[in-house]
């Protein structure tokens, strides 16, 4: 058995996993971060709500960068620095393995979803950023040191990144970027039908996907564009690591397949080194949805 706790921006979930990746229990609890130490307090009572004997560990998917137990800096948390393994286990003392939500969202993908099977397996995560988790052989990509695919560059001195590059692949390809490039749209198109679905809930990922559904030519645009940008990072990582599958998943993947999964297919099909011959990398939906999180973290031990 093991524990993983999936850290969102808002709350806490920790489930209690089997060794087949069926999560047996589910506690929750609100992020009220009051300092790191007060954190690792939290997350150490959050574990014991669903502890059993012969529990290995507990793994940790956070958005941010990590290094084995410590974590290097948080996006959505104040923390830089911070040895929290250490801190946890003054509270509960078992091992605390440390990854990014990317990563954790593979190895879930890997042992229960469209991963299962492969060897050479990636996850592409698009949400708030662009993530990349990977599974090379059977085991994730650099431990428990994250990657930050997101930073690729696709956009020679294109729109600046909070990373300090320009023209990155997550300014583009997240649901951040699409919301941007969804407002142009509108200030540049008073006519289209974003207008009036913003108007009901406000621009969101999904907006430019649903007005391009109801046939607004803007909106076909923006989502033919934005599978571009998409396209452009995923085709350099199958050129550099040939896997066997590429899942998207994230908020952005529920997109209609006909607007963005067959699209991007096609596109990576034109442009991906394997047309000239060799292994054809399959892209996927991602199965997991909202459970990824904790079975990867959970199963973190399985693939170091």
């Amino acid at each position: 058995m093991y524990i993983g706790i999936d850290v969102g921006g808002t709350n806490l979930k920790a489930g209690l996993v089997d060794e087949a990746g069926r999560i047996v229990k589910v506690e929750r609890a609100p992020l009220n971060f009051q300092g790191p130490e007060a954190f690792a307090e939290t997350l150490a009572e959050l574990s014991r709500k669903v502890l059993r004997e012969g529990v290995q560990w507990v793994g940790m998917g956070l958005p941010g960068a990590v290094d084995g137990g410590d974590i290097l800096f948080t996006t959505n948390i104040p923390m830089e620095n911070v040895p929290l393994e250490r801190l946890f286990r003054r509270h509960l003392d078992l091992p605390l393995l440390l990854g990014n939500d990317a990563d954790c969202a593979a190895v879930g993908e890997f042992f229960g979803g469209a991963g299962r099977g492969t060897q050479d397996f990636a996850v592409v995560t698009l949400g708030t950023g662009v993530g990349a988790g990977l599974i090379l052989n059977g085991k994730l990509r650099g431990g428990v040191t994250s990657s930050e695919a997101g930073h690729i560059v696709i956009c020679q001195d294109g729109e600046p990144c909070n990373c300090g590059r320009r023209g990155c692949w997550e300014r583009y390809a997240s649901a951040t970027g699409l919301i941007q490039q969804t407002k142009w749209a509108m200030e540049a198109h008073p006519e289209s039908a974003l207008h009036k679905l913003a108007a009901e809930r406000g621009v969101e990922g999904r907006t430019a996907f649903q007005a391009a559904e109801a046939g607004d030519e803007t909106a076909l645009a923006v989502c033919r564009q934005y599978v571009v940008y998409l396209a452009s990072g995923v085709t350099s990582l199958i050129n550099v690591l040939r896997p066997e599958v590429v899942a998207i998943g994230g908020g952005v993947a529920a997109a209609p397949e006909h607007l963005l999964l067959e699209p991007l297919r096609k596109a990576v099909a034109r442009e991906s080194f394997s047309r000239h011959g060799g292994r054809i990398t399959r892209i996927l939906p991602a199965e997991l949805g909202n459970d990824a999180g904790i079975i990867g973290a959970a199963m973190l031990g399985r693939v170091l």
